[in-house]
């Protein structure tokens, strides 16, 4: 058996269907929104569903053999983890926004409102600016207009949300897509059926 961490949300949804074209169906874990381990005998699969941010927990410490997950998470986290596939899927950016009329010009120091705070103090410190973060868990737009930030860092697809709320984008810090992470051992230990798995995604996915 080969056991997937994933998350739920978009990205599942993109997965499931990706994992589908690849005649490996697994669409059971979009039909209970409550369960957190689905075993797949037959396909030699078993996915387990946590949180974004401890995917790449799981599959270092060896709870899951694979996974799948946002380039995002993986630039902030620091899991000593394989990479071997982008699958090209949830695509997105994360970027600096700012309130309509804010200029970075001249300044020496920012405070950010971000779900990513080592990301945003690596980008801002290579810019020689001072970042004062302010770690969010959501809802990062509210931040520069309540006053709690001077700019956010977060992601973006089509740009509407940031429109929405009164806010531009300044500056793209990355382009962010799904990939597949693989424990070190479990690659030696499930070589075979783990290489396999990518193999079949990967041709899906340049398609």
């Amino acid at each position: 058996m080969i056991t997937i961490a994933m998350s739920r949300g978009r990205l599942l949804t993109e997965a499931v269907e990706l994992f589908a074209k690849a005649g490996i169906d697994i669409q059971a874990v979009t039909k209970d929104s409550r369960k957190l381990i689905f075993d797949f005998e037959d396909l030699g699969l078993k996915i387990l569903i946590t949180r974004p941010t401890d995917v790449p927990s799981y599959v270092e410490y060896g709870a899951a053999d694979c996974g799948i997950v946002g380039k995002d998470t993986l630039l902030e986290s620091s899991s000593n983890l394989y990479e071997p596939l982008d699958l090209k899927i949830g695509k997105c950016r994360l970027v600096v926004a700012a309130p309509n009329g804010f200029s970075m010009e001249n300044r020496t120091s920012l405070r950010i409102g971000t779900k990513y705070p080592k990301v945003s103090s690596e980008f801002f410190v290579a810019k020689g600016i001072s970042a004062e973060i302010v770690k969010l868990n959501g809802s990062v737009e509210l931040a520069p207009l309540a006053g709690l930030s001077d700019v956010i860092v977060d992601l973006t697809a089509s740009g509407e949300t940031l429109k929405t709320n009164n806010l531009f984008e300044i500056e793209s810090i990355a382009e962010i897509t799904a990939r597949v992470v693989v424990n070190k051992v479990a690659l030696k230990v499930k070589s075979k059926e783990i290489r396999t798995l990518i193999e079949k995604l990967k041709k899906q996915r340049m398609r």
